[in-house]
């Protein structure tokens, strides 16, 4: 299919052939008929993704003072890698569009195929032929509403929330400040809604459009806005000021706020400069407040991503009934969107449509509508080089022939520079749910073709090895698609989030004749600096005491991560490389585990925890992990005692060891080497050339039930036994 996407790193816009996303259990698949594009919030995405790399790091010291410490704390060249990864990534653009639902998720019931809709949200509403879309970010559209109204949705539902927000009465006497698309839907509901309106544009055109609806007043001087507002409400003032401008200055406040009467409401709608002027705000005592977007519901992934709805009686407007609501004002022609288009566009040249919309052709415009008349290619997987196809593969391996689930920042980041640098791989195939960063990783490290399915991929006879890089809650289920398929598997920690995933991955490769390798990505055993010191343990005859500090940083409640059924908190989902590490450093097995943690108050969520290892030769292994600390510290420190030996790691960037007055010392300081490219070439030496597997099944087996002990005793508060099945 078509798609219009961005380089974050050039700024260069293309159409492109990706492949048609996959439908989600709690959403619809879309055949895309129009879709609008947003001359404010995509005009300054576009801006920022074209400045030169010195414009973009002026307009962000935010990121700026994040990369110097992460170049303190990695290393130069692991945050050159880093940056250049960011700014590699391809970005999607839209998110108001409409057209017919070709496909409906099994949790889904209130849409059916060939339902019209009109669909909102930045990554799903975007500009392609085909369109994923979670369920409560869909609404369906009257039959005498056209598919091109229909795509004003998004941006009529941002507009209504913005005049909910504020609340006016029946008569009361508002003020717009802007009068481009948001002001001039938010002028027509303010006036369907019985309440007297003002307007202001610099742009007389817009003006004059805004007096066609109906308006009491609009013009471009301040001046006449104020004196106007006045005229209306008896000299007292503006009751509500909604600022639909965008502009980065302060004047549209500092105008609202001169307009407004006294103990009067501001609504910021648009992207405006916030800095109130004190003396007029204080003074009149204004409630000032900042919309955001389209409505309750809005940047929760519950609703937005699990189509999870608010109870209608305890939260009446969310952003679905607000997209709902505009499309009923349209229906019923209370407001009119189509005298708002100015420009048309099919999708084969959306980029014309950013030249407009970034004044690159001197012209004035308004609305930009893309169109989309050619039939879509729903194909799931597309070609990305012109190399001849790989053969299928035979049961005796001389290359290791990758296909890739799962193409997210993780993957880039590490996983696919290593797979590219590693002798004896072929990049057969990689796939993601939405296909374009798959596309783009595809592109980047040479893979012969992308996908949005996994199938695609599982399926291929010229695949032999499998790696699965996505969401932990996949894993389990993918792992056993691919040995079930015959493939080699590797995949990255966790292997699974409970026993019962452990226990089916188990019992499958007992089942299966030849079973294949499973590796899961526990890179840190291959990094440099733990070999040599694992090598330095072996003739360590006494018991051990291991520890390990893991300063993991911040991430927000509602990240993904958090969510037990989908990233099993970070115990589980990251906790488990160092639990696996010091097993491996230990060198024996864990009998009990004892979890303690931080009371979360209400900013983390159970990922400030102490874990504390008994192994069965007597050894000791702690585990600190730290949401709570400062980003600028050193990430990841191992320190090991025994037999006269002592020795400390820190951050893979240099090793001390101390063995009776003996030391050892060894440095990296340009780049950390956490053992990534190890890891796969030890892969591919075992599946090639027939060496040892690069973990034993029964070590990865064991890790994993000690993780999971580990977390039961988070639960508990009490000790948990290491129970093998």
């Amino acid at each position: 299919m078509k798609q219009l996407i961005q380089s974050v790193s050039t700024g260069e816009l293309a159409v492109l052939d990706v492949p048609a996303p996959q439908v989600r259990s709690s959403g619809i698949l879309v055949r895309t008929r129009a879709s609008l594009v947003s001359a404010g919030t995509e005009r300054t995405i576009t801006g920022f993704a074209q400045a030169s790399l010195l414009q973009k790091a002026r307009s962000r010291p935010d990121l700026v003072r994040q990369t110097v410490a992460k170049a303190k704390r990695d290393g130069v060249l692991d945050t050159i890698d880093a940056v250049r990864n960011r700014l590699d990534q391809a970005m999607t653009l839209g998110y108001s569009a409409a057209g017919e639902v070709i496909a409906v998720g099994s949790d889904v019931s209130e849409f059916r195929v060939g339902d019209r809709v009109a669909c909102a949200g930045g990554g799903h509403a975007v500009h392609a032929q085909i369109l994923s879309v979670p369920r409560t970010l869909a609404v369906r559209i009257a039959d005498s509403v056209t598919f091109e109204e229909a795509a004003f949705s998004t941006l009529g539902a941002i507009a209504l929330h913005g005049i909910r927000l504020a609340a006016p009465q029946l008569g009361d006497v508002v003020g717009v400040i802007g009068l481009g698309l948001l002001g001039q839907l938010t002028i027509q509901m303010l006036r369907a809604a019985g309440c007297r309106v003002a307007g202001i544009d610099l742009q007389a055109d817009r003006v004059a459009l805004a007096r066609t609806f109906g308006i009491d007043w609009a013009g471009t001087h301040a001046d006449e806005f104020t004196s106007q507002l006045a005229a209306l409400s008896g000299g007292h003032g503006a009751d509500v000021v909604l600022i639909t401008a965008d502009a980065a200055s302060d004047q549209p406040v500092e105008l609202a706020g001169a307009a407004a009467r006294s103990r009067g409401v501001i609504v910021a709608v648009g992207n405006v400069g916030t800095k109130l002027p004190r003396k007029v705000y204080f003074e009149k005592e204004l409630d000032f407040r900042i919309s955001r977007s389209y409505g309750p519901g809005r940047y929760d992934p519950e609703y937005e991503e699990k189509g999870r709805d608010y109870p209608y009686a305890y939260v009446r407007w969310t952003e679905n009934r607000n997209l709902a609501a505009f499309a009923e004002l349209v229906a019923a022609k209370q407001v009119k969107v189509t005298p708002l288009v100015s420009h048309r566009f099919d999708i084969d040249a959306g980029e014309k449509a950013y030249d407009l919309i970034l004044g690159r052709t001197g012209e004035p415009f308004l609305g930009v509508v893309l169109g989309y008349e050619a039939e879509p290619d729903l194909a799931r997987r597309i070609s990305v080089t012109e190399r001849a196809p790989f053969p299928a593969s035979s049961t005796s391996l001389d290359r290791v022939r990758v296909g890739v689930l799962g193409a997210g920042l993780f993957a880039n980041a590490t996983l696919l520079p290593a797979l590219a640098k590693t002798e004896g791989v072929d990049l057969a195939g990689i796939s993601s749910s939405g296909g374009v960063t798959a596309r783009t990783s595809a592109k980047k490290f040479g893979f012969a073709y992308c996908a949005s399915s996994a199938d695609e991929l599982l399926t291929d006879p010229a695949i032999n090895t499998v790696a699965i890089l996505t969401r932990h809650d996949l894993h389990a289920r993918q792992v056993l698609a691919a040995l079930r398929a015959g493939k080699q598997v590797f995949v990255e920690k966790p292997l699974g989030l409970t026993y019962d995933e452990l226990d089916e991955i188990d019992a499958t490769l007992r089942m299966l004749p030849s079973p294949p390798m499973l590796m899961v990505g526990y890179n840190r055993r291959f990094a440099p600096f733990v070999v040599a010191l694992r090598d330095a343990l072996r003739d360590v005859s006494e018991p051990l005491l291991l520890t390990a500090r893991v300063n993991a940083g911040f991430i927000p409640p509602e990240h993904w991560t958090h969510d037990p059924a989908q990233g099993g908190g970070r115990l589980r989902g990251e906790g488990c490389h160092f639990i696996d590490l010091l097993i491996h450093l230990a060198g024996d097995r864990v009998r009990r585990v004892t979890t303690r943690p931080l009371p979360d108050n209400g900013r983390y969520r159970q990922d400030n925890f102490q874990v504390t290892l008994e192994f069965e030769n007597g050894s000791l292994g702690t585990l600190v992990y730290a949401a709570n600390g400062s980003r600028s510290f050193g990430k990841e420190a191992f320190e090991v005692f025994g037999g006269g030996l002592a020795a400390r790691l820190d951050d893979y960037r240099s090793l001390h060891i101390d063995r009776n007055g003996k030391t050892t010392k060894l440095s990296s300081h340009l780049r950390l080497d956490k053992g990534h490219r190890g890891e796969w070439e030890a892969i591919v030496n075992h599946l090639t050339k027939s060496a040892a597997a690069p973990i034993a099944i029964d070590e990865l087996f064991h890790s994993t039930r000690v993780t999971l002990a580990a977390y039961d005793s988070l639960r508990s508060g009490e000790p948990v036994a290491v129970e093998e099945r």
